[in-house]
């Protein structure tokens, strides 16, 4: 883990209570990250996995059981974090964390009965966060069929800026432009902040030149990203409709997200009772009861002229195979919902388009709350997302007091390389600085690095 000579960080002692798909995530990116955790599991198989494989400790009970959180040494925890397959049991954990010991407590919920009432139990339980995997999923997919042509689409600064990954097809007028002359072409202030190039990221210079097939990610303000996309000659109009396979949670989130921004619904479910459920709480879109994987069921509900085609089977297997048969049949937007990473090197080398990992939307959520959780008082951590499978971060520090970055002019402070200052939102207005800008006090800052690791806003400078 990189460390900045000017701040020192102690790694806070963490105790993890369920090791499935986001408790294995979350292990193994915070122990690199030199935290001090437990794991709480009521399979001694998997305790006995998860501590051969990471430098942790186990215990094997209850999570919500006051003896087995003290047996973990709640009482020394900074942090519990609940990941179980039952909510009501993640909320238990926490609340007992919370009466025995002054840690602080995150809860993944995902139940949509729940979902409305998160500031109410947050709230009223004393929680850090709570977690809702499949609407954070449902969000992200609606926010890239707002803007079909983005691989993926991050928002910063509570919305107000963005972060848009685009690969860039052949024949694009940004074929063989240097990033320098980029204004002289596209009369729009933005910033390209990472390249991925044949699996391999760059943080770019104005030298370097965009070759078709790059996957870029550029950062805007919401408006200006939309402009950008259109005087590159891109479609940026929302899907008209879509068709989901699945009935689960993620589909009913998302459905109701593209209702409310008036794309017309059609879900395939096979489960009966779930689609007589599905169509009391979706009055507005179509649920049909058939197999989701049968190609003629698929045809008949036409699939080959459907804008968009969203597999959320529980099966990735079942979700990859719709994908290819997608794009063989039309030409809609796809999303695939993955949730192991298993065969990681395998898919992506199948081109699925829009990819949507639940398990790191839900650890990069708690992993940006620790480290902002271990920082100075300078700044903190308001946002944080990885980037190319982990191999460059974008994170948004609040700056809150004067430090060696506050007040100098960007072209005059010893940046890392590899690094770039992507916007500044001062006021709720997003800044793309040249090096005459500086940041100040009451600022969020918007940093791309290949580093990973950084906790304070000070970590940027050599």
């Amino acid at each position: 883990m990189f460390q900045s000579k000017n701040t020192t960080h102690r790694g806070l002692n963490i105790i993890i209570v369920g090791y499935g798909k986001v408790g294995s995530a979350l292990i193994e990116q915070l122990s690199q990250e030199g935290h001090d955790i437990t794991l709480i599991d009521t399979n001694s198989e998997k305790i006995q996995a998860a501590t051969n494989l990471y430098d942790i400790m186990g215990v094997t009970g209850n999570g919500a059981s006051y003896s087995v959180q003290m047996e973990a040494g709640v009482e020394g925890a900074d942090l519990l974090i609940a990941v179980t397959a039952s909510d009501e049991l993640n909320l238990l954990c926490c609340t007992i964390a919370r009466r025995v010991a002054d840690c602080a407590a995150i809860a993944r919920v995902r139940t949509p009965d729940y979902s409305n009432e998160v500031g109410y139990l947050r709230d009223k339980l004393g929680l850090a966060m709570i977690i809702n995997p499949e609407l954070e999923a449902a969000k992200e997919a609606s926010r890239i069929l707002a803007m079909p042509t983005a691989l993926e689409v991050n928002p910063f600064a509570h919305g107000q800026a963005e972060m848009i990954n685009y690969k860039v097809p052949e024949g694009s007028i940004l074929d063989g432009l240097a990033i320098m002359d980029l204004s002289r072409r596209v009369k729009c202030n933005i910033l390209i902040c990472a390249v991925e190039r044949e699996k391999e990221v760059h943080i770019p210079s104005g030298t370097f030149t965009i070759q078709a097939g790059d996957v870029i990610s550029f950062v805007a303000s919401r408006k200006t990203a939309r402009k950008f996309m259109q005087e590159i000659g891109v479609n940026t109009h929302k899907v008209k409709d879509t068709l989901i396979i699945g009935g689960g949670k993620a589909s009913y989130y998302l459905a109701n997200q593209l209702l409310l921004m008036g794309v017309n619904v059609k879900i395939i479910e096979i489960n009966r009772k779930r689609c007589e459920e599905l169509s009391i709480l979706l009055p507005k879109a179509i649920i049909i009861n058939g197999d989701g994987t049968d190609e003629e069921l698929l045809s008949e509900e036409g699939i080959e002229n459907v804008e968009s085609f969203v597999p959320l089977t529980g099966i990735d297997e079942e979700n990859i195979m719709l994908t290819l048969h997608a794009k063989q049949v039309s030409k809609a937007k796809i999303i695939t919902k993955i949730n192991r990473i298993n065969f990681k090197n395998v898919i992506d080398q199948l081109d699925l388009g829009s990819l949507i990992y639940p398990r790191y939307i839900t650890s990069e959520a708690i992993i940006a709350y620790v480290r902002a959780k271990k920082d100075s008082m300078d700044s903190n951590i308001e946002t944080l997302y990885h980037l190319f499978d982990h191999r460059a971060e974008a994170i948004e520090f609040r700056v809150d007091e004067k430090s060696d970055v506050t007040n100098i002019s960007l072209a005059e402070l010893p940046l890392k390389k590899n690094l770039l200052i992507a916007f500044i939102n001062r006021n709720g207005t997003i800044i793309i600085p040249s090096g005459n800008d500086c940041i100040k006090v009451g600022d969020t800052v918007m940093v791309v690095t290949t580093h990973t690791g950084f906790h304070d806003i000070r970590d940027i400078l050599r």
